[in-house]
């Protein structure tokens, strides 16, 4: 038998399980394979991004899954997200539409704007997503997120998205996208692990109804600019592991169910099938007020992800 994973609800009455699927990275055959075996175990909800050029992969592996009867197109929750170069309204339709071509389904659960950050607009292809200048640096856009935004509401509109939001806002940029939205984000999906929790940001989007989807929870990412593994020592530091023991757990299903109990919806990256069961194997217990202090404690305001790259945007939300 298969995990069960409890779901939440948006403001909007769609439910997002508990926890989800990292895909980035997750390519080719090999990714194929692996989602599908992350269906059979109980993953319902999946998370790609154009960036990841792997919407394709992911797309084949639920189609199977599908076509095989394992599961039903409304078990599973897929998120995707439109990517920085895509920001200006003209372009976020047709973005969009080759997202749900790639995907080859009928419409997306989530919908993400990834960063707030425009970048220049060359094309659709890989090698175009990104552009630099003489000097290195990324080429920005100076199109504003709240008009990519109202562009992102008409898909809702259509029918082809359920629900939408965004991806490393801060607190100030949610406030300014509220004042002018029709529809306000069911997420928003930050870095969030325990040497990173960004508590306040996940009080203020808890006030406003918005969940909080936590991606890098482990606090390590496979990217070159990413700080060392900042909570790296998390998972082995033998406090850590005794509180594991006392509930049959490792010291990374604690993290996971830390970042569950503050608020977050983690959505992990497992490297192989053990991972993927250990991931999901954390909805049989919950931590205390003083084990949640004790993860407290790992927390040194250090990203992993600072997308270093974007410093120089004006909308760089770090």
């Amino acid at each position: 038998m298969w995990a069960t994973v409890p779901r939440v609800k948006f403001f909007n009455g769609h439910e997002i399980p508990l926890i989800g699927l990292g895909t980035y990275l997750t390519k080719g055959t090999a990714g194929v394979k692996a989602i599908k075996q992350a269906i059979d175990i109980g993953y319902r909800h999946i998370d790609t991004a154009y960036r990841y050029g792997n919407e394709q992969d992911v797309g084949r592996a639920v189609r199977d899954k599908l076509e095989e009867g394992f599961v039903k197109r409304e078990d599973l929750f897929i998120t995707t997200k439109l990517w920085n170069s895509f920001h200006s309204p003209e372009h976020v339709e047709k973005a969009f539409h080759r997202s749900l071509e790639n995907l080859n389904l009928n419409y997306v659960d989530l919908y993400l704007m990834h960063m707030p950050m425009g970048l220049a607009f060359r094309g659709y292809e890989e090698q175009e997503l990104i552009s630099y200048d003489s000097s290195g640096r990324v080429v920005c856009s100076d199109v504003d997120f709240c008009d990519t935004w109202k562009a992102m509401e008409q898909l809702v509109y259509a029918g082809k998205v359920r629900s939408i939001g965004v991806s490393n806002f801060n607190s100030s940029q949610l406030s300014r996208l509220l004042s002018v939205s029709s529809i306000k984000p069911a997420t928003n999906q930050i870095e969030c692990n325990p040497g990173f929790t960004q508590k306040p940001l996940i009080e203020f989007c808890r006030k406003l109804d918005i969940t909080v989807t936590a991606f890098s929870p482990m606090g390590r990412a496979n990217r070159s600019d990413s700080s060392s593994q900042v909570t790296a020592n998390v998972l082995t530091d033998p406090e850590v592991a005794t509180l594991g023991a006392k509930y049959g757990k490792s010291n990374a299903q604690v993290v996971l169910r830390y970042l569950i109990d503050i608020g977050t919806i983690p959505v992990p990256k497992p490297s192989n099938r053990c991972e993927m069961l250990e991931n999901i194997d954390i909805f049989d217990f919950r931590l205390t007020a003083e084990e949640k202090a004790l993860m407290d404690r790992f927390d040194n305001g250090k990203r992993a992800v600072p997308l270093k790259y974007y410093s120089h945007h004006r909308d760089y939300p770090f």
